[in-house]
């Protein structure tokens, strides 16, 4: 199995959990969102860190869960990308984490205003009422998990 679909090269997936929240989570996303290597300085000025060894912990932390590596210059990148938590709900599309729940909030959405737009003439109240309550639902969800990512 590739280290993309999963494979934690050791670490187990319930002490990934346990230690990628937080701080580290913000770190371990701007990583992904990067998508080259960073020094511990670029983390600490992009993420509003304190201090450049506040950085170094969490580098480090992902260090330690296999999941950030160091290149020869100091610099460090991802290695294997995980979803656990909250990150299970996003999927990446042109380096923008989005949530999944957004694709079904449009269809839904788009589908509503295409079936108005036909029918105009002869509407389904029921039909009208399921499409408006199932596309209210998934953008309330959508809403949900958007409050809920990793801040950068």
């Amino acid at each position: 199995m590739s280290k993309e679909n999963g494979d934690r090269g050791g670490t187990p997936p319930d002490r990934i959990e346990d230690q990628l929240k937080g701080k580290t989570l913000q770190v371990y996303m701007y990583m992904i969102k990067r998508k080259e290597a960073v020094g511990v300085r670029e983390v600490q000025r992009d993420l509003g860190f304190s201090s450049p060894s506040v950085a170094n912990y969490h580098i480090e932390k992902l260090t330690q869960l296999a999941l950030v590596s160091q290149d020869e210059y100091g610099r460090y990148y991802v290695v294997q990308k995980v979803q656990v938590g909250v990150l299970q709900a996003f999927v990446n599309v042109g380096g923008y984490s989005v949530p999944r729940l957004l694709f079904f909030a449009a269809f839904f959405t788009t589908m509503l205003v295409a079936y108005l737009a036909l029918n105009h003439a002869r509407l389904d109240v029921f039909a009208v009422g399921f499409a408006v309550a199932g596309a209210a639902a998934f953008w309330v969800e959508t809403v949900r998990v958007w409050i809920k990512r990793p801040v950068d």
